[in-house]
């Protein structure tokens, strides 16, 4: 079979795009988040969604002040960073009253990432620098 040189070409062309659309989509967590704002937060978990490139996990939030309950989402690394910490798909659930201290998002929206979880009394390493404080 004979190899023609545009298709080599294109194929190229395509696998690199490919890439690079990867590789951008995957951002800088000082891009979305930051670290200067940071917020203690006590909920109960709604939902978790153990999926890449990110895990959340999502909280209701009684506000004491207004009485109104604000909905959290809590980001996490990749299943795969969670497992090096010893997290496993139902480490948390639906139900489990967890406190956190969270950085916040850019944005303003009710996003953070995840810190420093205490999931119905259990601390819960999620990063692999949290292990070094002990």
């Amino acid at each position: 079979m004979k190899v023609r040189p545009f298709t080599v070409l294109v194929a190229a062309a395509v696998g690199i795009m490919t890439l690079n659309g990867l590789m951008s989509a995957h951002h800088s967590i000082s891009a979305e988040f930051d670290g200067s704002r940071r917020i203690t937060l006590s909920g109960t978990v709604t939902k978790v969604e153990w999926t890449n490139p990110h895990t959340f996990f999502y909280i209701d939030v009684r506000d004491p002040k207004a009485g109104t309950v604000l909905k959290w989402a809590c980001q996490l690394g990749s299943p795969r960073v969670l497992a090096a910490q010893g997290w496993k798909p139902d480490t948390l659930k639906v139900g489990m009253i967890v406190s956190l201290t969270g950085t916040m998002a850019r944005d303003g929206s009710h996003k953070v990432i995840a810190r420093n979880i205490v999931a119905d009394g259990v601390r819960l390493h999620a990063w692999p620098s949290e292990n070094k404080h002990q």
